[in-house]
């Protein structure tokens, strides 16, 4: 049957749910959420019939927007030709194509493609990829990886080891050993060079410096960075800052990792964001938009100089997933490329971002907003108890607020965002890339609405 707007089935649906489904990242104790039924465009609807703005693209993922047939007739005609075949040792068409297509958008010489079926195994990917290299290279001492302070590289056992969320690991510990962390990008808060950013660029990269001669350069595989660090709220990279990165990667033979699990496929106007930083890494990990999220795929890319020793002799990468490279998935991420490119989706983040910046930024008139920070179409409203002083929620507050009250009301009054406070407290939007100025409005008004109610349970 069609569940209707506040029907018994649909309010049934919503309550069963929550007795056989485990969700992810949930407090199942708080009872059942909504049910989304469907999507077209930039808006998803829930079994009560309510249409409501997807202001994080799901998760980050449907660049193009919900409901687009052509992709899903893309998806069924590549299902009934080959559903399935594995890519160990063997290809199929949809999978040679991507990788091909793949390694032609790349910058520099990244050029060849591991697939996964996800973020957090292309990051385990990558570092098992750099811990064998330097094996097969003479170097086996080289193990140890380098990130940043709050963020999140995934959940794998050796992709949470490089995440710098203590509160996600402590229930998983002892993890991999072998991360380690240096201070985030976020100026705002930066008690050294806040009012010069080219300062504080040098000085947050000198700290991964710091800590490779720490620990000893010959220990020392790989440095993991976000282009704009999600956990935190969109911490952008100060100017020069990952220029004086790939140096000191270069000085002391360590891998530069750009993990653009969230920044590739057009979140900040560019195929790899890397680009549009200006910077070269050795590795590259991404997944999320690659496909829009019509199938879950995702990858890591190398560059030639990282995948020669693994071409000599009996040599083999002994790592893999049986869904990795699946080719409905790499046939629809074909076509979600496509769209790209017939759409111009890069250009149009690139043509927008200012206005959705300035739009942004209007919320910087409520007492409740300390900072607005982004890039693209990936921005932070970041939530303090005094703008003057910059002082921050304290943890009643931020139970109140982050867990207790926006989620629901900013879903309520039309909007899917993401209140955060892994690290300070946050407010994160990330639409997809087919929206524009109406709906950077809508975004803007729904929070203006919601962030004043918040204010008064201050």
């Amino acid at each position: 049957m069609t569940l209707t707007e506040h029907s018994p089935a649909a309010t049934g649906r919503a309550s069963a749910a929550w007795g056989h489904l485990w969700p992810h990242f949930t407090r199942m104790s708080a009872g059942t959420g909504p049910v989304i039924t469907r999507g077209e465009g930039a808006y998803v609807w829930d079994d009560r019939g309510r249409r409501v703005l997807d202001g994080l693209s799901g998760l980050f993922v449907v660049q193009a927007g919900h409901g687009r047939r052509e992709l899903a007739q893309v998806m069924a005609a590549q299902a009934e030709e080959l559903a399935y075949f594995p890519v160990w040792g063997y290809a199929t068409p949809p999978v040679v194509r991507l990788a091909e297509r793949l390694a032609d958008a790349a910058p520099g010489d990244l050029d060849r493609v591991f697939f996964t079926t996800g973020g957090g195994e292309a990051v385990e990917s990558a570092w098992k990829v750099a811990k064998q290299y330097f094996k097969l290279t003479g170097r086996p001492l080289k193990h140890k990886v380098i990130s940043r302070a709050v963020a999140y590289h995934g959940t794998p056992q050796g992709a949470l080891a490089i995440t710098g969320l203590p509160a996600m690991k402590q229930q998983f510990e002892p993890l991999t050993p072998g991360g380690f962390r240096v201070p985030n990008t976020n100026i705002y808060r930066a008690r050294e060079h806040g009012d010069d950013p080219v300062a504080f660029g040098r000085w947050a990269a000198d700290r991964i410096e710091e800590a490779i001669l720490f620990e000893g350069p010959e220990t020392v595989a790989a440095v993991v960075l976000e282009p704009v660090q999600n956990s935190g709220g969109c911490l952008t990279p100060p100017p020069g800052y990952f220029q004086r990165v790939r140096e000191i990667c270069d000085t002391y033979d360590v891998l530069l990792v750009s993990d653009e699990v969230i920044g590739a496929f057009g979140r900040h106007g560019t195929t790899f964001a890397c680009e549009k930083f200006g910077y070269a890494p050795d590795i590259v990990t991404c997944a999320k938009g690659m496909s829009s999220g019509y199938a879950p795929i995702g990858a890591m890319i190398t560059t030639e100089r990282i995948v020669e020793p693994f071409l000599r002799g009996k040599t083999i990468f002994p790592h893999g997933y049986t869904f990795g490279g699946h080719p409905v998935a790499a046939a629809v991420a074909l076509a979600n490329l496509d769209i790209f490119d017939n759409e111009r989706l890069n250009q149009r983040v690139l043509d927008n971002e200012a206005a959705f910046g300035a739009t942004m930024r209007k919320l910087l008139d409520l007492p409740i907003v300390g900072d607005v920070r982004g890039d693209g179409y990936f921005w932070a409203v970041e939530l303090v108890k005094d703008k003057t002083t910059k002082q921050t929620l304290d943890a009643d507050e931020r139970e109140r607020l982050i867990r207790g009250f926006l989620p629901q009301a900013l879903f309520d009054n039309g909007l899917y965002c993401r209140p955060d406070d892994r690290g300070d407290p946050v407010v994160q939007v990330a639409p997809p890339l087919i929206c524009g100025q109406p709906e950077f409005d809508e975004i803007e008004r729904i929070l203006r609405h919601t962030l004043t109610e918040a204010t008064t349970l201050l």
